[in-house]
């Protein structure tokens, strides 16, 4: 069943779906819009811009205006567990954190001595420690960062631990690791593998691992493939449903990797994340675009 915004996959989407809920653009003027992260305390949508260097802020009934700039290539974004704005930077291929007063706190920009490829994307568990992926899109031109060698042998996933700050790898074999999140109870961490944009022999897929003691992942596994470009950013829903950017828009897969359904959405998407009073409603970054739509389901 195929519905002008909504394409429905499995009957299980048409109950996390509002069909009058319209797909509103609601900022237009992006280079590759990123990193999409809600502050609940604030009513505000944090966005990146990574090409034109800046951070963007989207506050309901007022729009778009920048919240920094330059941005230092930021990607990814996220919150600490104290609120704090949780960054990933190209530039400086680094992972840094926004303080209450506007200061910046490096977190992490070397692993075994040398230098990070370029932090992508981030997300915090609920014992602070903080996760994130290292492919090398940063450095491979000086359009999204600055064109460099890459240091690292591998494009890893990152453990930072929140009191020592020690930095451990916990997976090595991604192509391109990117998107990253936790299910709701956290016992599983899905990470998206999207070298399939440089490597056409690669697949556009999402794995999943089990979540050993709060800091190993074990048992990595295929989740799913996408059917539409690649898997960049995702995030999931209180039901455990993942939600993912794609080709051709947010394809929605349920716990056990099956698609349920699509939000289509005119541009490429490259990321996505629930906001609003009840995180109901979905914010998706998309080329050049900001879209929201409202949904019938509330992020985890």
């Amino acid at each position: 069943m195929t519905h002008p915004v909504y394409q429905i996959n499995d009957p299980r989407f048409a109950n996390m779906i509002i069909p009058s809920a319209a797909l509103e653009e609601l900022y237009a003027g992006c280079r590759w819009a990123e990193g999409p992260v809600w502050f609940a305390n604030h009513d505000l949508l944090l966005f990146s811009d990574i090409p034109n260097e800046r951070l963007l802020r989207y506050v309901p009934g007022q729009g778009v205006s920048v919240f920094r700039e330059p941005s230092n290539f930021a990607n990814g974004n996220t919150r600490d567990r104290e609120g704090r704005l949780i960054t990933c930077e190209h530039g400086g291929r680094r992972v840094t954190r926004t303080e209450y007063d506007g200061s910046i706190t490096v977190l992490a920009e070397r692993y075994q001595g040398k230098r990070l490829n370029s932090p992508n994307d981030v997300v915090v568990k609920s014992d602070g420690s903080i996760w994130f992926t290292d492919p090398t899109y940063g450095i491979r031109s000086d359009y999204e960062g600055h064109k460099a060698e890459a240091e690292q042998t591998c494009r890893n996933v990152f453990r930072l631990d929140p009191a020592s700050g020690e930095l451990t790898a916990v997976v090595d074999d991604f192509g391109q690791p990117n998107g990253l999140a936790f299910s709701p109870d956290e016992t599983r961490l899905y990470v998206a593998d999207s070298a399939v944009s440089h490597d056409p022999s690669a697949e556009p897929i999402i794995r999943v691992f089990d979540v050993v003691e709060g800091k190993r992942l074990t048992n990595g596994r295929v989740f799913c493939r996408l059917d539409a470009g690649l898997p960049d950013g995702f995030r999931l829903d209180t039901q455990g449903n993942l939600w993912t950017s794609a080709g051709d828009g947010a394809h929605c897969f349920a716990p056990d990797g099956t698609l349920l359904g699509k939000i289509l959405v005119p541009q490429t998407v490259a990321n996505l994340t629930f906001g609003g009073p009840r995180k109901n409603r979905l914010f998706i970054t998309a080329t050049k675009s900001l879209y929201a739509v409202y949904v019938d389901v509330s992020g985890a």
